[in-house]
């Protein structure tokens, strides 16, 4: 946890940017009547959050599911087309099963995914601490300005993510992160363990 939060603390540098990335699901739902609570699902999507909260900047994928190999082409799409001209991308994410090097190599040749890891540096948030990750908060914007509607196929998904998206890119957006390591060891003491003397 500290770890996450001294890289909070950095000062911005566009040449080492700090990348937060999470994911999360949204399901399809087309109105069955106009009169009732009756609806059909029509399918899932999956949506990577890839926020760099400094800089106020993020970027929404929608793929058709979560896997792995879904991960490793979102981590290439940063390293490529978001940060080419970085030294390192500093990546803050949760522990999720598919957030590992191992991704890599399940979805590109050895050289590539070599390639890919070595762009990275990438800190995890500890087990339920996610609320560490800030690609989080901005999921919760998104869901609450964005998706808290019936949205019934993927075209008006992305449509509707888009929009949202440029909207809080041109105004320059940030988040206001507060939470440092001296109130960790204050107000999360019981996760600290305890000596006696």
């Amino acid at each position: 946890m500290e770890g996450v939060l001294e890289v909070y603390k950095r000062p911005y540098d566009p040449q080492r940017p700090v990348v937060c990335l999470d994911e999360t699901s949204k399901q399809w739902i087309g109105e069955v009547a106009h009169y009732d609570y009756e609806y059909v699902r029509n399918g899932v999507a999956n949506l990577f959050m890839i926020s760099e909260p400094r800089a106020g900047q993020r970027e929404v994928e929608v793929t058709d599911r979560r896997t792995k190999k879904d991960y490793a082409r979102c981590l290439r799409k940063i390293a490529d087309e978001m940060y080419p001209d970085a030294e390192v991308i500093v990546l803050v994410q949760d522990n999720l099963n598919t957030h590992s090097p191992a991704s890599l190599y399940e979805a590109f040749e050895p050289m590539e995914a070599r390639r890919l890891m070595n762009w990275f540096e990438v800190h995890y948030t500890p087990k339920h601490g996610s609320w560490l990750d800030m690609a989080e908060i901005e999921l919760g914007i998104l869901g609450r300005q964005c998706l808290a509607r019936r949205i019934d196929n993927v075209k008006g998904l992305c449509r509707e993510v888009a929009a949202w998206k440029t909207d809080r890119n041109v105004a320059g957006t940030k988040v206001n992160w507060q939470f440092t390591t001296a109130d960790a060891r204050i107000k999360l003491r019981r996760l600290y363990p305890s000596f006696e003397e």
